[in-house]
């Protein structure tokens, strides 16, 4: 069972003792993800996260900081979402001390030097160059700026060339003190620890100043984004997306949305596998899958196709979208996507990392972390009533 503790300042804890394990992962979640930014700055959230590992006061550069965890076997490494950005140390257990003192000294005494800036502007700009050149990537931002519009949540989180070539030191210091408050930050440790010693220890490194955070990210609007987007690309394969508006994740059907995506493409038994890929060699890739945000998500189906066969795949997609419609699934099926759907949850948290994301997103998004156990009892609840009206409802 985790427990919670919040400090003066703010700052959230969240620690789950995992005996199956000599390792321990220290994630810091906060909520400046993608959403919070307008048009003159998108992408600083992304850049923002690079500029962390740039070095502060103890570990003074890159090298400092990547040898400090390099030296204990460790793992580390960041990501920005659309919601919140993270930063992960995971270690053995006796080197809990390390993570703490890397990731606190980054994230409290960042410098934003204005030559790293300038180095970093290459590496994000290749990476940028590497989205592009990667349609199976690239194909989800596409998909959900057609779901979304113009606005945040149908913007990809890298951002523009512009931002990336022009974003300086007192931007990032502005967005970084706006959003990077202890009331907008919840840390996660997860794995082989003692509950008191791990809050004595972020007591000591997190010590941040009281401040809340400047704003929060504007709610979804409705705009059209279109319905078809189509892109001319020298490939060997065309990479389709098909798919629909989606529920937030507090949505009561958030998990009968998750369970139609396991039954329609989550796995090699579903039925976009066995209906497109297996019985007419359509794709080699294909699978259905839902992202959800506080205020709206998607279920889309991606697939990988024969260039000369691209209308038959789509056709074939939307054949299946419209039996589940217009049929109801059978219970066997639905128990077997429960199964699936719980049983790749236990897979996944024998990972210190997974449990402590899992922990760290539903108290910093929802403020209220939830158990494994929980959430499997919510999957059990869903009916083949419920599946039938979700794809109803969606479709």
């Amino acid at each position: 069972m985790f427990r919670k503790i919040t400090f003066q300042n703010g700052l959230r804890l969240v620690t789950e003792k995992l005996s199956g394990t000599k390792a321990v992962t220290v994630l810091v979640l906060v909520g400046a993800g993608s959403r919070y930014e307008h048009h003159e700055i998108r992408g600083i959230s992304h850049f923002l996260e690079h500029m962390f590992f740039k070095g502060a006061n103890k570990f003074k550069d890159t090298k400092e900081v990547s040898e400090a965890i390099d030296s204990v076997g460790g793992e580390f490494n960041a990501f920005t979402g659309k919601e919140y950005a993270g930063y992960y140390v995971k270690v053995a257990s006796e080197n809990l001390e390390i993570a703490c003192d890397v990731l606190s000294d980054m994230l409290i005494h960042y410098k934003f030097k204005q030559e790293e800036i300038e180095k970093e502007r290459g590496v994000i700009l290749e990476e940028y160059n590497m989205y592009q050149d990667t349609p199976m990537y690239q194909i989800g931002w596409n998909f959900e700026s057609l779901i979304f519009g113009d606005q945040p949540l149908g913007w990809d989180q890298i951002g523009t060339k512009e931002l990336i070539k022009s974003v300086n030191h007192e931007d990032f210091v502005k967005y970084k003190e706006q959003l990077y408050t202890p009331d907008n930050t919840v840390i996660a440790v997860a794995g082989n620890i003692d509950h008191k010693a791990v809050t004595d220890m972020i007591s000591k490194y997190f010590e941040i100043e009281v401040k809340e955070k400047a704003y929060n990210f504007k709610l979804l609007e409705k705009k059209d984004g279109g319905r078809v987007y189509l892109k001319d690309k020298k490939t060997e394969q065309a990479h389709v997306a098909i798919g629909f508006p989606g529920y937030a994740e507090e949505n009561k059907d958030h998990w009968a949305l998750k369970l139609l995506a396991v039954i329609l493409g989550g796995n090699m038994s579903s039925r976009m596998f066995l209906g497109v890929r297996e019985a007419k060699g359509l794709s080699y890739y294909i699978h259905t899958s839902t992202d959800n945000y506080m205020d709206g998500g998607v279920i889309v189906t991606n697939a990988g196709v024969d260039l000369s066969r691209i209308d038959e795949a789509v056709s074939g997609i939307i054949a299946e979208y419209k039996k589940v419609k217009d049929e109801d699934v059978p219970e066997a099926e639905l128990k077997k996507s429960k199964a699936y759907l719980k049983g790749k949850m236990v897979l996944s948290l024998e990972d210190c990392e997974e449990f402590a994301h899992l922990l760290a997103k539903y108290e910093l998004l929802h403020k209220a972390a939830k158990d494994p156990e929980e959430i499997m009892k919510l999957i059990d609840e869903v009916k083949v009533a419920d599946i039938r009206r979700v794809a109803k409802d969606l479709f």
